[in-house]
């Protein structure tokens, strides 16, 4: 038995440092106090005034994110920093004999990530990656309900993931490109429901903002990818959308098909001289679409630190996302050179 499994058999409350304190920190903190199984003891973060104000009273706030992580009062980390610090904290946790929950991507290097998940695996280390669209209630059962053959051999999947809003200019540079920062949520997803991916292909756009152009991203993508099954997924990205955060799915089979719509903030619709079922924008923020993700993400990995069993989504799978986001990243700039940066 490894000692993290040791340990965790006598953790009655799991107690989590937190590392980061911007808006997934935040997000996940309030997944902490709520779940009855965890406890926030410690926030890391270079302000410190961060720290304390995401600490409140309950916890312990540092600048060295070293102390948080090898704190006794500590069996767990939650790494939400800037992915450039990914890789050094995962394995500084993993050395210290905690459990970690780390935001993806795993690193915007392939190389240097897949030389963390060595070493993880060499320590025999518990590492859970947040790709936390795997727990959202909705996604979760359509997972359930395509395995189960509802609809029969799964034969396309399309993902459609627009955000409301895109991130800030000077965020674009540090963010490792779209494919990294963004579609590898989708990218997960398909090899969630697809398995092994055999081929890819995508595209990336310039349409609604030059300035992501001057700075070498795109700010859409279309990747199309083919499962060793000869399923087909299809992702459909944007960073900005009018109408809300635009998070959809369908999973069609020869039986039928499956499909996960946008979420309101009520049911409730309106019909009239002028509208016919017309709802309130959708849910707009990470927090409110994903709500229920985050907590059932933390529920998954407290539950696997209890018992002393491997995460998943895994470190194995952080590094498979990467791979399949460095690939697309590369056609889609390939394509782009060749097309002289126009469309055909």
């Amino acid at each position: 038995m490894s000692e993290l499994a040791a340990r965790s058999r006598a953790v009655t409350v799991l107690n989590i440092a937190i590392v980061g304190a911007g808006k997934i920190a935040t997000v996940h903190a309030d997944s902490v106090r709520r779940n009855p199984g965890t406890r926030l003891t410690w926030v890391a973060s270079p302000s410190l005034d961060a720290a304390e104000r995401l600490a409140a009273r309950e916890a312990k706030a540092t600048q060295d994110a070293y102390e948080a992580i090898s704190a006794p009062d500590v069996d767990a980390i939650i790494v939400s920093s800037i992915t450039p610090t990914h890789v050094e904290y995962i394995l500084a946790g993993v050395h210290a004999g905690k459990a970690v929950l780390c935001e993806k991507p795993v690193d915007l290097d392939l190389a240097r990530a897949q030389d963390c998940l060595r070493q993880v695996e060499a320590a025999g280390g518990t590492v859970q990656i947040g790709f936390n669209r795997r727990f959202d209630p909705t996604i979760a059962e359509m997972h359930e309900r395509v395995a189960s053959g509802e609809i029969g051999p799964l034969e396309q999947l399309t993902i459609v993931s627009r955000d409301h809003q895109p991130p800030p200019l000077a965020y674009v540079p540090v963010s490792g490109g779209i494919f990294r920062d963004m579609t590898i949520h989708d990218l997960d997803l398909v090899r969630f429901f697809l398995g092994e991916i055999k081929s890819v292909y995508a595209v990336g756009q310039h349409v609604a903002d030059s300035q992501v152009k001057e700075l070498g991203d795109f700010d859409g993508a279309v990747v199309v990818l083919q499962a060793a099954s000869g399923s087909v997924a299809t992702i459909v990205n944007e960073r900005h959308c009018s109408y809300g955060w635009d998070q959809r799915i369908e999973a069609f089979g020869p039986l039928g098909a499956l499909r996960s719509g946008n979420q309101h903030r009520t049911s409730l619709t309106v019909s009239n001289a002028t509208v016919n079922d017309a709802a309130e924008r959708v849910l707009s923020t990470n927090s409110e679409r994903y709500g229920a993700a985050f907590a059932r993400e933390l529920d998954a990995f407290a539950a696997s630190v209890e018992r002393g069993e491997p995460c998943s989504p895994g470190l194995r799978d952080g590094v498979a996302a990467l791979e399949l986001a460095e690939r697309a990243a590369h056609l889609a700039h390939r394509n782009h050179d060749t097309n002289g940066g126009r469309s055909k």
